[in-house]
């Protein structure tokens, strides 16, 4: 329990991801011990996924066990019309999503889940299955921030058996989720092929502990991305990440590839790392357009940058933040009212190149269609990152830094 919650100072108030399932059961009646004493205020929250018959009835119950254990609970509501493809990846955004939010609103420090030593390993298992990397089979982290949220996951190094026999013990009780035995899903394969797995004496906990010698291996890979790219990679003035060819001739190929694979999410503001296949084809010096981004070979060394087409509805007004990284203000003389920010595009490009106070840089014209514009009913007003500010001027909302940090952050 200690892990996740050691080494920073106690929230005043720690939200609970509360189910109502034998888990986040546990890890409520847990962190109300832990709790006590230290001045932290436990908030739970039980999303209604209204899934299927009787989900309000189980999140109420789920709220009755939060008064027994004094803490004070919210019911969140997902509201949708239906879902289709994959319907455990929908809920699971979903969820996340409507806990952020919450623990936003209600001024929480932290949200604490109940995934434990099991959940661990059945992760692992499916992402074994579909060929993970040392990323992958580092398993779900102790403490993340996502969403503007502290995530924690103190009970990874619990088993489920012990947890339940622990409630039995203190005269605890929990809901049973059907869905947890219906083998459509894959993490209940997996749980299924788990516990076949344990005569060869491959168990939850010996993957659990996997894991987590896993991510200490990720941290020092990610650690040696990070000065392989403060030396070999750069921020251009358009935006575009340039990496020189020494990062893929001088350094291990799976240090590159993460540099790569990060530096696609970071532009792209991405929440899940680009495909394998796409990275790899950069690594061979192929051009690549993946994960709304792309990635050009010139003068032997590889520019990362937005693809314009991915940005064609992506809009701002004057001062917000336009594509997760830029802020165009209007100078003292220039006029805003009216105006809308949008990628420059091509037919920008082409009206920018015939505007003789237009210094455009000499790049490819991918890269400069993908720069911010502003545009005033339609009629290109200024560019300022391809050679015409007209009075205005980008403003970074993330830096080379903001990349290097992310190289390291998980």
């Amino acid at each position: 329990m200690t892990r996740a919650l050691a080494g920073k100072a106690p929230p005043a108030a720690l939200g609970i991801a509360l189910s109502g399932g034998g888990d986040s059961v546990a890890l409520a009646a847990l962190l109300a011990s832990w709790a006590e004493g230290r001045g932290v205020r436990l908030w739970a929250a039980t999303v209604d996924h209204r899934l299927r018959p009787g989900s309000g009835a189980e999140a109420r119950e789920a709220g009755r066990i939060a008064a027994r254990l004094g803490i004070d609970h919210d019911i969140l509501v997902w509201d949708h019309d239906g879902v289709a493809g994959n319907l455990q990846d929908a809920a699971r955004r979903a969820r996340y999503g409507l806990l952020a939010e919450w623990a936003k609103t209600r001024g929480l420090g932290a949200v604490a889940l109940g995934h434990t030593a099991d959940d661990q390993a059945e992760t692992v298992l499916m992402r074994l299955a579909r060929g993970a990397g040392v990323d992958g089979l580092s398993g779900m982290d102790w403490r993340r921030t996502r969403a503007g949220v502290v995530w924690l996951r103190p009970m990874l190094g619990i088993g489920r058996a012990a947890l339940r026999a622990w409630l039995r013990a203190h005269g605890l009780g929990w809901i049973e989720d059907p869905s947890n035995e219906d083998p459509v899903f894959e993490r209940v394969r997996a749980r299924r092929a788990l516990a076949g797995l344990s005569d060869i004496g491959l168990t939850a906990m010996g993957l659990a502990r996997t894991a987590d010698r896993l991510r200490d291996a990720r941290e020092a890979l990610s650690v040696t991305a990070r000065r392989a790219a403060s030396r070999w990679g750069r921020l251009d003035a358009t935006g575009a990440l340039v990496l020189g060819g020494g990062l893929f001739r001088d350094e291990p190929r799976e240090i590159a590839r993460r540099i790569v694979a990060t530096a696609l999410s970071w532009l792209a503001s991405a929440e899940y790392p680009p495909r394998h296949g796409p990275v790899g084809e950069l690594l061979d010096r192929r051009d690549v357009t993946v994960l709304g981004c792309q990635g050009k070979w010139r003068r032997g060394a590889l520019w990362l940058f937005r693809e314009v087409e991915a940005l064609e509805s992506v809009h701002a007004r004057p001062g917000e933040v336009w594509d997760g990284r830029w802020r165009l203000v209007p100078g003292t003389e220039a006029e805003a009212s009216g105006c809308m920010v949008g990628p420059l595009g091509h037919k920008g490009l082409l009206a920018l190149r015939r505007i003789p106070a237009a210094r455009v840089p000499r790049l490819p014209a991918a890269v400069l269609a993908a720069t911010p514009a502003v545009f005033c009913g339609g009629r290109l007003v200024a560019a300022p990152l391809a050679g015409w500010p007209n009075g205005w001027q980008a403003v970074a909302d993330r830096g080379f830094d903001d990349f290097l940090a992310a190289l390291v952050s998980h």
